[in-house]
């Protein structure tokens, strides 16, 4: 993260009072339904649903795409802003499936902080590592929440071991279970002294919390059984000897992370995690950008666009982009510059989001995530700013894993299928590339998944039945060097060259062998798996 020194202006008040987050988790840890209990807690839904409850009442709030219904899973980041206790919360959800992971890397340059959750039985997974490394990356604070503690879970101290040595990451305990699976009955928090104990009766309810003064208090033993208060004792006992103290500068560098136990399906723990966030989160911090940084407390008005998504609402053939507010307190109405094609635009009906809920906003701060409805002017990486020529930089694009042939089922809707492949590009939900011989596009994804995603989006969404088929391709490189250079290279290699949907060269490849041949024969052309997306 770029400045962050001890002597930076206090932010106004508005602005000091935001904390924006992501949670990242392996799939199937619980971070869906840990997403409800926040807007439960924060007042902003009645009952949390389920995420495989029946009816339409019941489902949960922040998956709004018909195939995340169906499949219980979430496919795209969604946002969400409510408030809790003094604090504005701005949460941005991320997809856990491993297939969609550039969508969650781009969120995770959006947020301030992230929450980590794991599950108390599985420990650190594949996925979870993938998306910490990228928050190592930036130097993002992590704060980890270990799930599922009513269920059979592992050791304690064996999840805060794996998670140091396999994160490189001081882990200090905010709270200690007291008891597993079925013997869980709470948790003895140790940052504030007391007792959190758990109720299994009503899922929605707030755990009752019980005052104590210290461990040695006996007013333990009214509520906590003989043999697991010994246990207890002894854990915290140890705990206290062998784990740092909860530094919080250190969480704000990232270089620790306090955990908290607790079974978010319910209700418990979720609230100390939520003050955890509120006492020790970052407040909104300065953007990396061109050619100078972003600091939230300036009074013009920045932010950058990092996702769009488009058809949220299938009535309308709108685009929302999402705007990660980076200084300044915007108000409706007000006349924008977009960088990239230096032409104003007026910010006419901004939303704020309540998961699939919109409402319009009036006005946002530095920090906040606002929607701005557009037909296609705004891509991800754009920067808008009130005049000033800045470019937020970072926001990576990657090279696609899998590469396949699209076709239109009927040859004389070609011109819709490229329409709706340019919107899914622009989203930034594939690559599209338009080979420069022959006919058709070359459709590149990071996980199969995908494809099935995007077929049924392309027919739900623009009544078009496709075809992905099996493509002689298997990588992608965007291709860079001076124009002389690039010139002769793309003359010589015309079967291998397409354009990505910004129109830059892109070399389509079958074999490692022709990334390294074209590194032999043309030293003045590199060859890139990652492009920085910028406006």
């Amino acid at each position: 993260m770029p400045d962050t020194a001890p002597n930076r202006p206090d932010l106004p008040a508005e602005i000091a009072r935001r904390r924006t987050f992501a949670i990242i988790s392996h799939p199937d840890a619980g971070k869906t339904t840990l997403t409800e209990k926040f807007l439960l807690f924060g007042g902003a839904i009645q009952m949390a649903g389920q995420v495989r409850a029946k009816g339409e009442a019941r489902r949960t709030r922040s998956d709004f795409m018909q195939m995340e219904k169906d499949r219980g899973i979430s496919v795209s980041a969604s946002a969400m802003s409510f408030d809790y206790g003094t604090y504005r919360f701005n949460l941005v959800d991320t997809p856990g499936h491993s297939d969609f992971s550039e969508d969650t890397y781009r969120t995770l340059t959006a947020v301030d902080a992230a929450i980590m959750v794991i599950d108390g039985a599985k420990g650190v997974e594949s996925q979870t590592r993938k998306l910490f490394e990228v928050c190592r990356l930036r130097d993002l604070p992590i704060l980890t929440f270990c799930n599922k503690m009513d269920r059979e879970s592992r050791d304690t101290f064996e999840i805060i071991d794996e998670i140091q040595e396999l994160l490189a990451i001081d882990v200090t305990p905010a709270s200690w279970p007291i008891g597993v699976g079925q013997d869980f009955i709470g948790c003895y928090d140790m940052l504030r002294d007391r007792l959190e104990l758990m109720d299994r009766a009503d899922r929605n309810r707030v755990a009752e919390t019980i005052q104590i003064k210290g461990l040695d208090d006996p007013k333990i033993a009214e509520h906590v059984p003989a043999h697991l208060l010994d246990k207890l004792l002894e854990e915290v006992e140890m705990a206290r000897a062998l784990l740092p103290a909860l530094d919080p500068q250190s969480v704000l560098e990232g270089h620790m992370t306090p955990i908290w136990f607790g079974s978010a399906i319910n209700s418990f723990g979720v609230k100390e995690l939520m003050d955890g966030i509120a006492n020790y989160g970052p407040e909104p911090q300065p953007q990396r950008a061109l050619p100078r940084q972003i600091s939230p407390e300036e009074t013009k008005v920045s932010g950058f666009v990092f996702k769009v998504q488009a058809n949220m609402d299938p009535k309308h053939r709108d685009r929302v982009a999402f705007l990660r507010m980076a200084s300044g307190h915007f108000r409706r109405g007000m006349k924008l510059t977009h960088v990239r094609s230096k032409k104003p635009l007026t910010v006419s009906a901004p939303v704020l989001f309540l998961a699939s809920d919109r409402e319009l906003a009036e006005e946002a701060w530095a920090g906040d995530i606002i929607g701005i409805p557009n037909h296609g002017q705004l891509r991800i990486g754009d920067t808008l700013t009130e005049g000033e020529a800045l470019r937020v930089s970072g926001i990576p694009s990657f090279a696609p894993e899998l590469l396949q042939t699209c076709r239109a089922g009927d040859p004389m809707k070609a011109k819709h299928l490229e329409k709706a492949l340019m919107q899914f590009a622009e989203e930034g939900a594939a690559k599209v590339f338009k080979p420069a011989f022959g006919s058709g596009f070359i459709v590149g994804v990071v996980g199969a998944l995908q494809f099935e995603v995007l077929a049924s989006r392309i027919e739900l969404e623009y009544g078009l039945p496709v075809r992905f088929e099996p493509s002689q391709f298997t990588s992608a490189r965007w291709v860079s060097g001076d124009k002389e250079a690039v010139d002769a290279f793309t003359n010589a290699n015309k079967q291998h060259i397409s354009h990505d949907h910004d129109g830059d060269i892109v070399y389509l490849t079958r074999l490692q062998w022709d990334i390294d041949r074209v590194e032999r024969d043309y030293p003045g052309i590199t060859l890139t798996a990652t492009k920085e997306m910028m406006g």
